[in-house]
């Protein structure tokens, strides 16, 4: 007869967790709310301790210490503990919690939530107990789903569900409400990996033994998983229900045990057989030996070994169903220094190991850290958490890479929004990515997106920045005096940050004086103050000045010039009654073609050209009206005996005949026309002629 024995038997994380914890804490005033795990003998032993069971919270003390099962429990729990001052220690299992996340959260948004799994299991209890017990709870494919209200549903399921169940009701569910339901696929992933094993083993057994507490749910789901695939599949609770009659007649028994089935349990049942077996021809440590000559171990498998002795050289284990000790070397003892009466003192007892080569065996204790923070990544990534790795290679369908022992695969639709081409310039790069699914049915593979994370960055970015932009439009007002720092600048202005926003101040608003360059004026990465002169919210666009908040040349004009002074200036403009002359940069003076020279003129340009030098003396200064009058001929002596030359005029028959001037009547000064020079400077006719020397 040949045994094969499941790879993944005993306790799961999340039960090992609880029943550690009730093993090793204080028993005083300590209670347990529900059975720890479902299984008698476990049950038995914490009871035994003096740690109380109870179903009611209302039996526990005020004051006590109450553990909180793997299964999880509602929040009304938790709640009420603390009313009553109740120390909790919480051992929920890891995946259940974020189960009951994922129904407060979604709850949270008005969806209807939708638990599958069986309605009186604990686990199904304490979730419901996350959405005020409001859920609907389905168990079989067949159930009526239209009593679902109209409105967007969640979907859950209890974690140790059937995943074969779970994907018939899903169909089912999606065939009435398609587009408004949101499903997560909550089993834990080392449910599903006992089932795919379950099942895998019931395929090529002639015999199957399940062993586990008979009220265990995820023990009875291997049984109907097994029964499925073979026609002699056997429920045990422990040894005490084996019959060797029943099983002695297959070549071929497999072995599957539940996740709150212990070790021991399997051992005693392997026990039983070896001694129903003694008074037959063939003893149990013949069918050991025939076993030994099979590959019994896997390379990566995680065993169970009982201390039988140590020496200098290491620790003598000896495995489950074998038949002689295998050393473990003390290189890979898991210790800072080996001692080998540390594990003398130890001896019978377990420890656990890691298969690192077969054939012969080969054992770690140091690798099984690796493994555990493996698992416990793996948990982390299951409950959403990003990770990282570097891409090694791509095919036609995506990027590849590993993580541990999980080979990764990043469809090209995952990799980034929209079409991705070139895959080869990924290999090598690191990718951000979160799970989609973990496959573990032929090898262990991870399927992973780096799209959502960068869409999801995006999103939040895009948020942040519309948030931050309102709140700056909403503090900001025309008119405001603000301080930016110029971040850059170009051929038309510079932008200019102000509390993170982007501001533009054109060059035209820079100096009252107009500058060629942005850089004359400001300098980038420096701070200055800006008046607020245009804000268009719905475009993003504010305007800012800097020429606004400085003084125009005009408004100092009166503290540096004077009727009276001579000024050097430069001509920059002539017209017919007279030339504009710079006197600094942003202040014009008129010199009337009257006051160019004591001759007259009948055009400014034959005294004056455009760019020439010239120093003039001031007539009249208006820096209100922004008006300087100058005169050239005021710092020259007049000439003696200057006489004025008459016109000449056409006589009828051609000749040229003097004519006489006749003297111009003066006009009110309300009727003559006053220049104005676009705020360059300037003077009226009136002035101009009253003022003639």
């Amino acid at each position: 007869m040949e045994f094969v024995i499941a790879k993944s038997g005993g306790f799961c994380r999340g039960v090992k967790k609880a029943v550690d914890t009730a093993l090793a804490i204080d028993p005083k005033n300590t209670y347990i709310y529900g059975e720890i795990i479902h299984n008698p003998e476990v049950v038995q032993t914490i009871t035994d301790r003096g740690i109380a069971m109870v179903e009611e919270l209302d039996q526990v003390p005020c004051g006590a210490t109450l553990i909180i099962r793997s299964h999880g429990v509602g929040r009304a729990v938790y709640e009420l503990c603390k009313e009553r001052n109740i120390t909790v220690v919480d051992c929920t299992c890891e995946f259940v919690r974020r189960t009951q996340t994922i129904v407060k959260e979604e709850y949270a948004k008005g969806k209807t939530i939708i638990i599958i799994g069986e309605k009186t299991h604990p686990e199904v209890v304490g979730l419901n107990g996350w959405c005020d017990n409001k859920a609907y709870v389905f168990s079989s494919e067949e159930e009526d789903f239209s009593i679902l209200p109209p409105n967007d549903c969640c979907v859950v399921a209890q974690t140790t569900y059937s995943e074969e169940k779970f994907e018939k009701i899903i169909k089912n569910l999606n065939n009435i409400r398609e587009k408004t339901v949101e499903v997560f696929k909550t089993i834990c992933y080392t449910t599903i990996g006992r089932q795919n094993e379950a099942r895998e083993l019931a395929k090529e057994c002639e015999a199957v033994l399940v062993i586990g507490g008979l009220n265990s749910s995820n023990t009875n789901k291997l049984f109907d998983i097994c029964t499925k695939h073979c026609s002699n599949v056997f429920r045990l609770s422990s040894a005490a229900d084996l019959e060797y009659k029943t099983i002695k007649r297959f070549k071929k028994v497999g072995i599957v045990t539940g996740a709150s089935t212990p070790n021991a349990q399997t051992q005693e049942v392997l026990l039983k057989m070896e001694m129903e077996t003694e008074a037959k021809a063939t003893s149990m440590e013949e069918v050991v030996a025939n076993m030994d000559s099979q590959p019994k171990f896997k390379k990566g498998q995680l065993i169970k070994a009982t201390i039988s002795s140590a020496d200098d050289s290491g620790v003598a284990v000896l495995l489950p169903l074998a038949k002689k000790e295998v050393i473990l070397d003390k290189e890979e003892v898991d210790c800072e220094v080996y001692n080998k009466d540390d594990f003398n003192a130890k001896l019978g007892e377990e420890i656990e190991l890691m298969v690192v080569a077969v054939n012969p065996v080969k054992l770690s204790q140091k690798q099984i850290k690796a493994v555990k923070e493996e698992e416990a990544a793996i948990a982390e990534i299951q409950a959403g958490k990003e990770f990282e790795v570097v891409c090694t290679g791509f095919n036609k369908g995506g990027l590849t890479s590993e993580l541990g022992s999980y080979t990764v695969f990043v469809p090209a639709r995952e990799i980034r929004s929209g079409y991705v081409k070139e895959l080869d310039k990924y290999v090598g790069k690191k990718l951000r990515l979160r799970l989609i699914e973990i496959k573990t049915e032929r090898r262990k593979e991870i399927i992973a997106s780096q799209r959502v994370i960068i869409e999801e960055e995006r999103a939040a970015k895009e948020a942040a920045k519309a948030a931050k932009e309102a709140e700056f439009f909403a503090s900001i007002h025309v008119d405001d005096v603000v301080e930016g720092k110029v971040e850059r600048v170009t051929a038309f202005g510079a932008f200019v940050s102000v509390n993170g926003f982007d501001c533009l101040a054109h060059i035209s608003d820079l100096s009252w004086t107009g500058v060629k360059s942005v850089t004359d004026v400001l300098e980038i990465g420096k701070k200055y103050e800006f008046k607020v002169l245009k804000i268009d919210e719905e475009a993003k666009k504010v305007s800012i000045g800097y020429k606004q908040l400085q003084a125009q040349p005009w408004e100092l004009a009166a503290e540096k010039y004077a009727e009276g002074d001579v000024i050097h200036g430069k001509v920059v403009r002539i017209v017919p009654f007279g030339a504009f002359v710079e006197v600094e940069k942003g202040i014009d003076g008129l010199v009337h073609v009257s006051q160019i020279s004591h001759e007259f003129l009948e055009n400014p340009t034959t005294a004056l050209a455009i760019g020439q030098e010239i120093d003039a003396k001031i007539l009249k200064l208006d820096c209100a009206e922004k008006k300087m009058t100058l005169s050239i001929k005021a710092l020259e002596p007049k000439p003696e005996n200057l006489e004025r030359k008459p016109r000449a005029a056409k006589a009828e028959d051609g000749e040229v005949k003097e004519k006489a001037r006749k003297p111009r009547e003066a006009k009110p000064a309300d009727e003559v026309t006053e220049w104005h020079d676009g705020g360059l400077g300037g003077v009226s006719i009136a002035d101009l002629l009253n003022k003639n020397s």
